[in-house]
């Protein structure tokens, strides 16, 4: 043999050799002489507790705490470390029955026999003590620490959401989540949800054989804390909130509230509403279902997001911008009434006048002048068809934010009605023309809009021309971290000029028009009643504003559900919003004290 072959050969047995030796005393100090990896074996007496972290706080625009934590627990279980139990004295500490005690556990051993599962939710602090006491005669079962959202005011509910266990489909989707945790269902808490949950962490616990934890394992060596989530400053002014709450009491409807210049939500109130305290503790499942079964006042229905309404005469306000950037109408064209718009044997009814131009018409809120701008508008000469002019106007229309999402902070939002070329094809079977959708024109027929919208349509009107997409999240982690999702400046498409007669005519409505009642002494206001058309009942009672003209601070939508005229009811709710706000006090105690007291319902 080759010495030099045969003294490699030697050399890589002897590596071999050595390297394996090298294994095999680190194997037996491992498995023999480490006290950490021992302990490790006996996986029985060892408990890894997963450390769930405090969603991040909310406060309102005035750093007034709006959503804060308390203390609650979890009631877990491992069912292979399950043994037998007295299931009558479980029972009687979590006020359950035992068939459903049965059921939790075979729901349990479904999900794993190895993984712990939560049994019991949101354990008070009362009852926590108790069954610690007791837990020893459980084995397999131990308490898990969580916190629990609260509410220091019962206002705000649709827009601060609520939380709830997660679903199937996120324990697919996301694997941060386990079953029996919890995640942001609506509002805010489902908008924000990956800021406000926070990470994690986790705690390893020493368990004897009666279930009873000795403190950490090796002095925490091997824990992770928990990372809190992230705190949020809202737009909201908690105060501006409560008090447009307080004057929807007995009334269905809503109210949206808008700073003209940065596109923040300073309230949006939609009532009838409920106290978010309710949800939240061991009594939410009882007191979601009441609510949801309570079909009458559809108290979890968000009505400033997602229904949908005629927006009546403040929607000749649209109509009347459209016009004049389309060339059809100025200031200064005049139309004749004479009681209203004629249409063969039909008549848009309006009250009787000579006729108006466009400062005039907006002040008067006339159907005919507003009925022949939108007939003018679609049948334009410049376009080859009335289809054709109807695209024209639909596009300005979704320019000023209507027919379409705004897709910001605010979940569930619903798009409104604007049909479509091929929508109206299809309702008229394919014969249309300006007349048969005039009404168009006054906001009945086939459009529909949410009060988010019409709220936006008076901010672009406020800015003459612009707007920011409404949004209730100013501040991220810290007051001082913008919130820089909604900072787009978004362009209307309709030229600066034409606002000026449209809010003319908007003053003149609150001086010597349909609101002149409403009217806030020494603040010049710009305001558009409308009365909304209700197949199912008493009209809708509609009103939009905003003020000062020369300074818009706020923008004002309100609409209250079979309210009648709009200067009878949304008219004073929506001044005293724009006066609480720019003053912080209101003067007009009667009519203050009128509209709390008012019951539409």
């Amino acid at each position: 043999m080759n010495p030099l072959k045969e003294q490699r050969r030697i050399i890589i047995i002897a590596l071999m050799v050595v390297l394996m030796g090298v294994y095999l005393v680190r194997l037996f100090s491992m498995q023999m002489m480490d006290q950490k990896y021992k302990d490790l074996a006996r996986n029985n007496a060892i408990r890894e507790v997963v450390q769930q972290p405090p969603r991040g706080l909310s406060y309102d625009r005035n750093v007034s705490l709006l959503v804060y934590n308390e203390a609650a627990y979890d009631l877990m279980v491992i069912p292979r470390n399950v043994r037998d139990f007295d299931t009558a004295d479980l029972c009687n500490i979590l006020e359950i029955t035992k068939e459903d005690l049965i059921q939790r556990l075979e729901k349990a051993r479904k999900y794993s026999q190895l993984l712990p599962n939560i049994f019991a939710q949101q354990i008070g602090k009362e009852d926590y003590g108790y069954l610690q006491e007791k837990l020893y005669k459980f084995p397999g079962f131990y308490v898990q620490p969580r916190t629990l959202r609260a509410y220091p005011e019962p206002i705000a509910a649709h827009i601060l959401g609520y939380i709830g266990e997660v679903g199937e489909n996120q324990l697919k989707e996301d694997s941060y989540y386990q079953m029996g945790d919890y995640i942001g269902i609506s509002g805010i808490e489902k908008a924000y949800e990956e800021e406000l949950r926070g990470v994690k962490g986790k705690k390893m616990v020493l368990v004897d054989v009666h279930n009873r934890e000795h403190g950490s394992y090796r002095n925490g060596e091997f824990d992770v804390a928990a990372v809190p989530g992230s705190n949020l400053w809202c737009t909201i002014d908690m105060q501006l909130q409560r008090y447009g709450e307080q004057l929807m009491a007995n009334k269905k409807g809503s109210i949206v509230a808008i700073e003209p210049s940065t596109g923040e939500i300073l309230c949006i109130v939609s009532t009838p509403t409920y106290d978010p305290n309710l949800l939240v503790g061991k009594n939410r499942s009882r007191n979601y279902a009441k609510l949801l079964m309570d079909t009458v006042n559809v108290p979890l229905y968000n009505r400033a997001l997602k229904a949908i309404y005629p927006p009546g005469s403040t929607f000749k306000l649209a109509n009347g911008l459209i016009a004049q950037q389309e060339g059809v109408i100025n200031r200064y064209t005049y139309y004749s009434c004479g009681g209203g718009y004629s249409i063969g044997n039909h008549v848009v009814k309006c009250h009787a006048h000579a006729g108006s131009d466009l400062v005039d018409a907006v002040r008067c809120s006339c159907n005919a002048y507003f009925c022949r701008a939108f007939y003018n508008t679609v049948s334009n000469s410049k376009y080859k068809s009335v289809r054709d002019g109807y695209q024209a106007w639909k596009n300005h229309i979704n320019q000023l934010g209507i027919g379409q999402k705004f897709n910001t902070d605010l979940p569930y939002e619903s798009k409104g009605v604007i049909p479509t070329v091929e929508d109206l094809d299809r309702e008229y079977r394919g014969h249309w023309h300006g007349n048969s959708i005039v009404s168009m024109g006054i906001g009945q027929g086939q459009v529909a809009c949410t009060p988010l919208q019409m709220a936006n349509l008076i901010a672009i009107i406020a800015n003459k021309g612009y707007y920011y997409k409404p949004h209730v999240v100013k501040a991220i982690g810290s007051k001082d971290n913008p919130n820089t999702r909604y900072s787009q400046r978004i362009n209307s498409g309709i030229e600066p000029q034409y606002f000026e007669p449209i809010i003319d005519g908007m003053k003149l409505v609150m001086t010597s028009g349909t609101g002149r009642f409403a009217q806030v002494d020494s603040i010049v206001m710009a305001g558009k009643t409308g009365t909304a058309q209700n197949p199912h009942g008493r009209d809708h009672s509609v009103f939009a504003c905003f003020g000062p003209v020369d300074d818009p601070q706020i923008a004002v939508f309100v609409l209250v559900e079979n309210g009648g005229w709009g200067a009878s009811v949304a008219a004073p709710i929506a001044t005293l919003i724009a006066e609480y706000y720019i003053r912080r006090e209101v003067k007009r105690t009667d009519l203050e004290k009128r509209m709390m007291e008012l019951n539409t319902r």
